[in-house]
C-alpha cells in the first residue's frame, strides 16, 4: 500500500465554447471582436487587416491568430479581396469528477498567453476550423466524436508550434537592451541608452517596450529597484540610506518616495504591513514549508505536478501549479495576472531552467533561498523569516526535536542502533549511495544512526550539503553497511527492469546484507522528499520500520 503524502495536479479541460464564419462585404466591412475567452481565428480567403489596441496586422489567406482573451479587435476587408474568417472561441473549466477536494490545478498555455500569436501560413488549421464550422450541429454522436478529436488536433498543432517557436527563438535587440536594465538597474539608465542597445529611435524603443513588458522604461526601471529594495528590507541587513545607494537612487529621501509612489505606501509602512498574502515559490518543497506555515501558495513553479497532501494538513484551495519548463512569457503573465507580492526561489533552480532573480525583479521582489547549501530546518527558518512567521517555524521545530528524541528512545530495542546502516539508490544508469539529506537525515540525523565509514567522513565533512555520492557496481562492498535500505527509482515508463542487473550481479551476491537477509526495500514517495512534512513522516516510517510494527 503506497503512503505517500504526494497528490498530483491536473490541467483543465478545453472545450470549443463558440465557431463563428464572418463574412465580410461591401454593406458590412467591418467586424469587431470582444471576447471574454481565447478566440483562435483563420483567414479562409481575402485579404484586410486586424487592430487590437494600437497594433495593426495585414490578414491573409491561410494565416492563423490566436488572441488572447479580453481583447478589443477590429477586423476591416479589403473591398477588392473580401475577407472570409472563421473564429473559434476556447474555454477552459477545471476538472471536477472523481479527483479529491482541494486538487490543485495547472494552468492553460493556450488561454494564459499574454500576447497576440501570428501564424503566417497554416491553412491546414485553417482547413480544420472550416471542417468545424460546416459540422457545428452534430448530427449524430459520431459526428461529435470527430469534432472532439478535431478540436483537440487544432490545439495540439498551435501547442506544438508555439513550443518550436519558444525553442527556436533567440534573444533579439530588445531583449538585450531589457536584459541590460535588468542586470545593470543601480547604475544610471536612460531610454537613450537603451534604444542604442536595441538598436531602434528613442520613440519607438518606448512603444516596442512598453509592448514586450507591459510597462513604459521608466516605470520598468522602477519596479526593479523598488522590488530590490524591498528584498533587502525583508533581511533586514541595510539601513534605508544603504538601500537606496545600492538600488540605484541618491538618498532615502528619494527612494522613500518612489517608493510611494509605486506601492502606496512608505518603506517603513511596508515592513509593518507583512505577511505577504500573495507568494510564488519556485520550488516544489518550499510550497510545503509554506503550507506548514500556515500560508497557501498563490503559486508553485516545478518540475513535479506533485503536491504534499496528508492528513492534518488543509487541501490547497486556490493553488496553481505551473511546470518549470513553461516559457517565461508564461510565468510572468502567471505571477502578473495573480498579482504576486514576493517569490521565493533558489538560484540553483532559476538557473536549470535559464532563468535568474533579474529577469523575475520587476515582477515581485525574490526571496532567495539556497537549496544545496542549506537544510531543510534552515529552508523553514530561511522562508519563515520571509513571510513573518518565524514563531510559528521555531514552534514547530521545537515539536519535532521532541518527536526525535522519542523516536531515537523507541527504537533503543533495535539492533540496528548497534550496527551500521547503508542507503543505496538505483536509477536508471546511476548508483548513489546517500548522505544526510532525504531518508538519510531521518536515519543518520533524527535517529542518530550510523553510516558507513566513508559516508560518516562525507558528512563530517559537508554536512547538510553532503547529498549522495555516485559510485560503480565495483565499489559497493566499500559502502557496505550490516544492514541496507534500497530504493529503486523507475525509469520514465514505470518500470524498475534496470535493477534486475544490480540484484544478479556477483558485486551483490558478495554483500554480507545480502546473505544475512538484512536488505529493506523502501519506496521512493514515502522516503526521498526533503520538507519538513515529509520529514516527519518519514520519521514516523522509520521507528515502524526498525520496532517493526509497520
Amino acid at each position: 500500500m503506497n503512503n505517500s503524502e504526494w497528490a498530483e495536479s491536473y490541467f483543465p479541460i478545453y472545450t470549443a465554447d463558440r465557431i463563428q464564419s464572418l463574412y465580410s462585404t461591401s454593406t458590412m466591412p467591418i467586424h469587431q471582436i470582444h471576447e471574454n475567452l481565447t478566440v483562435l481565428m483563420a483567414v479562409a480567403s481575402g485579404k484586410g487587416t486586424l487592430r487590437i489596441n494600437d497594433e495593426l496586422y495585414e490578414l491573409v489567406e491561410g494565416m492563423v491568430i490566436l488572441i488572447p482573451a479580453k481583447r478589443d479587435a477590429v477586423i476591416q476587408t479589403d473591398l477588392t479581396h473580401p475577407l472570409h474568417l472563421y473564429t473559434l472561441s476556447i474555454s477552459t473549466q477545471e476538472q471536477t469528477r472523481s479527483l479529491p477536494a482541494g486538487t490543485m490545478g495547472r494552468p492553460s498555455v493556450l488561454a494564459a498567453e499574454p500576447s497576440v500569436q501570428i501564424f503566417p501560413y497554416e491553412p491546414a488549421i485553417a482547413a480544420q476550423l472550416e471542417e468545424l464550422y460546416v459540422h457545428r450541429l452534430p448530427g449524430n454522436e459520431v459526428r461529435h466524436l470527430r469534432n472532439q478529436i478535431l478540436f483537440h488536433q487544432v490545439l495540439m498543432g498551435l501547442l506544438e508550434r508555439m513550443e518550436a517557436r519558444y525553442a527556436a527563438s533567440e534573444q533579439p535587440s530588445m531583449e538585450r537592451s531589457i536584459t541590460y536594465m535588468e542586470n545593470h538597474f543601480s547604475e544610471k539608465i536612460t531610454t537613450e541608452g537603451l534604444s542604442e542597445i536595441a538598436g531602434v529611435s528613442r520613440s519607438h524603443y518606448s512603444i516596442l517596450f512598453k509592448q514586450i513588458t507591459g510597462f513604459p522604461p521608466n516605470e520598468y526601471l522602477s519596479r526593479l529597484r523598488v522590488h530590490r529594495a524591498k528584498e533587502l528590507l525583508i533581511s533586514g541587513t541595510a539601513s534605508l540610506r544603504e538601500i537606496a545607494l545600492k538600488v540605484g537612487y541618491k538618498d532615502e529621501f528619494y527612494l522613500s518616495r518612489r517608493f510611494k509612489q509605486q506601492t502606496g505606501e512608505s518603506p517603513s509602512g511596508y515592513t509593518r504591513r507583512r505577511p505577504y498574502q500573495r507568494v510564488a515559490v519556485w520550488c516544489a518543497p518550499y510550497a510545503s514549508h509554506m503550507m506548514l506555515l500556515g500560508l497557501e501558495p498563490t503559486i508553485i513553479i516545478s518540475e513535479s505536478s506533485e503536491y504534499v497532501s496528508t492528513e492534518g494538513m488543509p487541501s490547497p484551495q486556490t493553488i496553481r501549479f505551473i511546470h518549470s519548463d513553461s516559457s517565461p512569457e508564461l510565468v510572468k503573465s502567471a505571477l502578473l495576472e495573480a498579482d504576486i507580492e514576493l517569490i521565493i526561489a533558489a538560484n540553483l533552480h532559476l538557473a536549470l531552467n535559464g532563468l535568474s532573480p533579474e529577469r523575475l525583479r520587476s515582477i515581485a521582489p525574490i526571496a532567495e533561498i539556497a537549496w544545496m547549501e542549506l537544510g531543510w530546518k534552515e529552508h523553514l527558518r530561511f522562508i519563515a523569516q520571509a513571510i513573518q512567521r518565524r514563531e510559528q517555524a521555531e514552534k514547530w521545530l521545537a515539536a519535532f526535536e521532541k518527536e526525535e528524541q522519542q523516536a531515537r528512545q523507541a527504537i533503543q530495542q533495535s539492533q540496528i542502533v548497534n550496527e551500521t546502516l547503508t542507503i543505496l539508490v538505483i536509477k536508471p544508469g546511476t548508483l548513489q549511495i546517500y548522505g544526510i539529506r532525504n531518508i538519510g537525515y531521518v536515519m543518520y540525523q533524527s535517529l542518530g544512526l550510523r553510516p558507513p565509514a566513508k559516508i560518516a567522513q562525507e558528512i563530517q565533512r559537508y554536512g547538510d550539503q553532503f547529498h549522495s555520492v555516485s559510485i560503480q557496481l565495483s565499489e559497493l562492498q566499500d559502502y557496505e553497511g550490516t544492514r541496507m535500505l534500497v530504493i529503486v527509482f523507475p525509469d520514465e515508463k514505470g518500470s524498475k527492469a534496470h535493477s534486475e542487473s544490480i540484484f544478479n550481479s556477483e558485486y551483490w551476491r558478495r554483500l554480507e546484507a545480502v546473505k544475512q537477509n538484512r536488505i529493506y526495500d523502501l519506496e521512493q514517495e514515502e522516503w526521498v522528499s526533503y520538507n519538513p512534512i515529509s520529514i516527519r513522516l518519514q520519521l514516523g516510517r522509520a521507528v515502524s520500520l526498525w520496532t517493526g510494527t509497520q
